[in-house]
């Protein structure tokens, strides 16, 4: 009898999950890339000091790899749905620790990238969507330069007609990393290491028209940043880069000082704006300012040389600028010609009260494919053969000519760019630089090089699509970029015992998308 009960209950159990589940509409969709490709992203090949003459090009000339992003939305009704995506990678093929060498069993590639419920107040058109999910700040003409990444937070929204909407959003990057110090008994593990951002956006969308204005303030602890290893501590952007003054300074952040603040204030405003009412000509516009308080002190030295003594000026660890890009474009049958540009601020070359580029969270570029982000399917911050990483704009100007969705044949289309690097730092930066090379450490870091007024690259784009299938493309990424970073601008850094030698980069990028 026990043993009939037991079936009858463990049949109604089911019998009940299974009417519960029906009433849930499962959607799933996903992707899937495989990137193979040849090239050198090292704008450095070799670097002398007084230990003589090093090579620093040691990357492999071709690489392989794959990444598979897999999402799964579980509808209940239009009020409400929760969201999961699931990525395997990336992983280099050949390569043991992710996953990629022989018997492919690496335990760490499988990880959660997004995770999300959709709720809508009761008789109400708020939204609000809670959890890991993707934040992109308001943006027009190439890309967010601020925030572009999966993040823990909170979003509401709410559409006030067809013409005027409100979000406000909380989102917390960065708590309880910093490993910390024991100080008398007193442990220091996770203490004042959270930052909070919050945001305001007013969509606006007219006839022909579009803006949204937006700002977010936050703070950050003064524990927030510091990491035991930095080129672990983040997926996803790298505020030691992009919330602080560049790490090549010949002192920074070394002999950082401490701080009586518990919090630094943090504050960036935008306004992008699209004009499309006399199409086929479309004009975009993004302007950006951003400020992060300074957090303690640090000794700037220069000197040290030719019998010229070291000396030290206290720098700020404040970083406020801003930046202008924009995006002029004509659609035309055969494609769509266009021209952009961008200007940030840049460094005056005085420690002493802190840097002037502006500051940024996860930022993403994508005006070109190789220092920037623009690709069909760039995957940034890998070595071989992918795009550099330089998505910022930070300190950097810039003017370019593209011809995008070019198409001759059915299913295939091309997308020519060339741009110009130039650089807004004063060259009175470079004598409080730890040496002749530290432009460089900010590559592939979220940041970009470190150009002064002297400095610039010429970078050429083009980029191959072709629709094979409904859901099956093949992309061909071809990149160069001619280095024009100044020698002799770059030799008065540091104790001017070092050097650099340049090179140019290169890249061809072929990768399968199937996408569902």
């Amino acid at each position: 009898m026990k043993k009939v009960l037991t079936l009858l209950l463990t049949a109604g159990m089911l019998l009940g999950a299974a009417t519960g589940a029906s009433a849930i509409d499962f959607k799933a969709k996903g992707q899937w890339l495989m990137g193979f490709g040849v090239g050198d992203n090292n704008l450095i090949s070799h670097t002398r000091n007084l230990a003589g003459k090093t090579k620093v090009n040691n990357n492999d000339t071709f690489g392989a790899r794959q990444r598979i992003r897999l999402q799964l939305d579980a509808v209940a009704s239009e009020a409400l749905s929760g969201t999961v995506q699931f990525q395997i990678g990336n992983q280099k093929w050949g390569n043991a620790e992710t996953g990629g060498a022989l018997g492919a069993d690496s335990p760490n590639q499988i990880g959660v990238r997004q995770a999300y419920i959709d709720w809508m107040v009761p008789q109400t058109d708020l939204k609000v969507r809670m959890g890991l999910h993707e934040v992109i700040l308001p943006n027009k003409a190439g890309g967010t330069a601020v925030m572009d990444a999966p993040v823990a937070g909170v979003v509401a929204s709410y559409q006030f007609n067809e013409t005027v909407g409100l979000t406000a959003l909380w989102m917390r990057p960065f708590n309880d990393n910093y490993v910390g110090v024991t100080n008398h008994g007193d442990d220091k593990s996770n203490y004042l290491d959270n930052m909070d951002l919050f945001g305001l956006m007013v969509p606006v969308t007219l006839d022909g028209f579009e803006i949204t204005p937006w700002a977010m303030f936050g703070m950050t602890g003064k524990n927030t940043t510091k990491f035991a290893d930095y080129s672990k501590g983040f997926a996803d952007g790298n505020p030691y880069y992009t919330l602080s003054p560049y790490p090549g300074l010949n002192g920074y952040p070394g002999s950082l000082g401490d701080t009586s603040k518990a919090y630094g204030s943090m504050f960036w405003a935008g306004l992008p704006f699209a004009i499309t009412a006399w199409d086929p000509l479309n004009i975009e516009v993004d302007l950006n300012y951003g400020y992060v308080e300074s957090m303690g002190r640090y000794d700037a030295w220069k000197g040290g040389y030719d019998g010229v003594p070291m000396t030290r000026k206290r720098g700020s660890t404040e970083r406020q600028g801003w930046l202008a890009k924009a995006l002029v474009e004509y659609k035309m049958d055969w494609g769509v010609p266009g021209i952009f540009g961008w200007y940030g601020s840049g460094d005056d070359g005085n420690p002493k009260n802190g840097s002037e580029r502006m500051p940024s969270i996860a930022p993403y570029g994508n005006f070109t494919s190789m220092l920037g982000d623009g690709g069909p399917y760039s995957w940034g911050g890998a070595s071989a053969f992918n795009d550099l990483g330089a998505l910022s704009y930070a300190g950097t100007w810039g003017i370019g000519l593209q011809i995008r969705d070019m198409s001759f044949v059915d299913d295939l289309k091309h997308t020519f760019r060339v741009a110009y690097w130039g650089g807004t730092n004063s060259t009175s930066a470079v004598k409080y630089m730890s040496n002749a090379y530290s432009w460089n450490r900010g590559s592939g870091n979220y940041d970009g090089p470190y150009l002064t007024t002297n400095d610039g690259l010429l970078e050429f784009n083009l980029v191959n699509e072709y629709k094979m299938y409904e859901n099956f493309n093949v992309y061909l990424d071809l990149g160069y970029v001619a280095n024009f970073m100044d020698n002799d601008t770059w030799k008065k850094a540091g104790r001017r015992d070092t050097s650099f030698e340049k090179q140019d980069m290169w890249k061809a990028q072929l990768v399968f998308g199937y996408s569902f």
